[in-house]
């Protein structure tokens, strides 16, 4: 194995070639070289002309619904969406049929990487069914190799259970995760509680949900200690309050969807499903919030919250149909819709170095030696996201069947090697 990307626009923060166009030479799977106008006529040339190329994108939450839900998405599927998506390390949610709360769980989810591209890694479940009431034996499961623990899309309402996972957890510098919404207050909601929720009629999801159990989360941190994280934050108020409980020294971090970056509950009018999601889109106030909050670092990482559903889940009333949507394999060309509001280096900051910090996955950060990780995107070249090129085993998404700008043509996670 021998490559030279030639001529590409590097983006990794700190690096000695930042923000410049160079080569890098790949050789056996790792770094040879970085510069300009290397050459080897041994080695395969790669032309990266108008693209940018980064570290492999790292996403910290992903529903891959293996097992127990292979009709909408299997590892093997889920992994080819990441990858054609650009992404080299995918974290994926316990939901699943029987949530990931086991060694043999964990050792599922960890037993394909060395022959992938793209490398899993388990949220393990908090409690066990993910039902609230009884601890998983979180130090065992870490002792397999789990580093990061949450309840998925399944709040973790119970103020003694939260307390000793952040208790137990300190112990092995494991990271709690919890999805702030508090039970009561969302209860059949179908979208934000705003104007567009009231004209419609649809009941609605107050921002209330979210700041309400945020507040009290970032309280039992003061009290427990420990490393707690904020899952898909949505609303202008969660960005204030995360900000001014980071300024107070609180070890605690936060993420956002992409689709909530993009995005404003304006898309519900249309009654299109793929808009339903959870948290729901909110204002154009919160959203220009968030992304505010990923600008000045916040928000720590966007996450492609990619959740799969079959047309059976998706293609009902809009009040019946299952919350998600798809984003492992159109987030990037998403978010560089919004590049200039967030500027080019954080947000690939923001899908590279923060979330393998969170999911303590080592950054080789593009340097000569270093094992190669990196995408090469191309934000200019135009594509027919369909049932051609759609690598999920589900297709909710808004894109779907539509024109997308931008794509990733290479993948190379050590000696193996992706091209579209």
């Amino acid at each position: 194995m021998n490559f030279i990307i030639k001529s590409a626009l590097l983006l990794n923060p700190g690096h000695g070639f930042n923000g410049e166009k160079v080569d890098v030479q790949i050789k056996n799977g790792k770094i040879e070289n970085i510069g300009t106008d290397l050459s080897d006529d041994k080695a395969e040339v790669i032309n990266a002309e108008n693209c940018i190329l980064s570290m492999g994108y790292a996403d910290l939450r992903s529903s891959f619904c293996d097992p127990g839900l292979e009709h909408k998405e299997t590892l093997a599927s889920g992994r080819e969406a990441a990858v054609s998506g650009g992404f080299t390390h995918v974290m994926v949610i316990p939901d699943t049929n029987p949530p990931i709360q086991s060694k043999n769980d964990v050792n599922y989810i960890l037993s394909g990487n060395k022959s992938s591209l793209v490398q899993l890694y388990p949220m393990v479940a908090v409690t066990l069914g993910l039902k609230g009431e009884e601890l998983t034996e979180m130090l065992d499961l870490n002792n397999a190799g789990a580093k990061v623990f949450g309840d998925g899309d399944h709040p973790v309402w119970n103020t003694d259970i939260l307390v000793k996972s952040l208790q137990y957890l300190q112990k092995v510098d494991g990271l709690l995760v919890n999805k702030p919404c508090d039970q009561w207050l969302s209860k059949f909601g179908q979208m934000h509680e705003g104007k567009v929720s009231t004209s419609l009629g649809m009941k609605g999801i107050p921002v209330l949900a979210e700041t309400l159990m945020i507040n009290r989360d970032i309280e039992l941190l003061r009290y427990a200690g420990g490393k707690l994280h904020f899952s898909t934050i949505s609303s202008k108020e969660s960005v204030e309050i995360i900000r001014e409980a980071k300024k107070d020294g609180l070890n605690i971090s936060c993420d956002v969807a992409v689709h909530n970056l993009l995005y404003t509950d304006e898309e519900n009018v249309s009654f299109d499903s793929n808009y339903k999601v959870d948290p729901p889109l909110r204002s154009e106030e919160d959203r220009k919030a968030l992304v505010e909050g990923v600008k000045d670092g916040t928000i720590d990482c966007i996450v492609t919250d990619h959740h799969p559903h079959d047309p059976e889940s998706k293609n009902l009333e809009y009040d019946l149909a299952d919350f998600g949507i798809t984003g492992l394999q159109t987030a990037i060309s998403q978010l560089w819709q919004i590049k200039e509001e967030i500027g080019e280096e954080r947000l690939i900051d923001a899908i590279t170095i923060q979330p393998r910090r969170l999911m303590s996955v080592e950054n080789t950060g593009l340097e000569i030696g270093a094992v190669a990780d990196l995408t090469i995107f191309d934000p200019n070249f135009e594509w027919e996201f369909d049932d051609a090129s759609n690598k999920s085993l589900s297709k909710n998404s808004p894109l779907f069947n539509t024109l997308v700008k931008g794509k990733v043509r290479t993948v190379i996670f050590g000696k193996q090697i992706y091209q579209a």
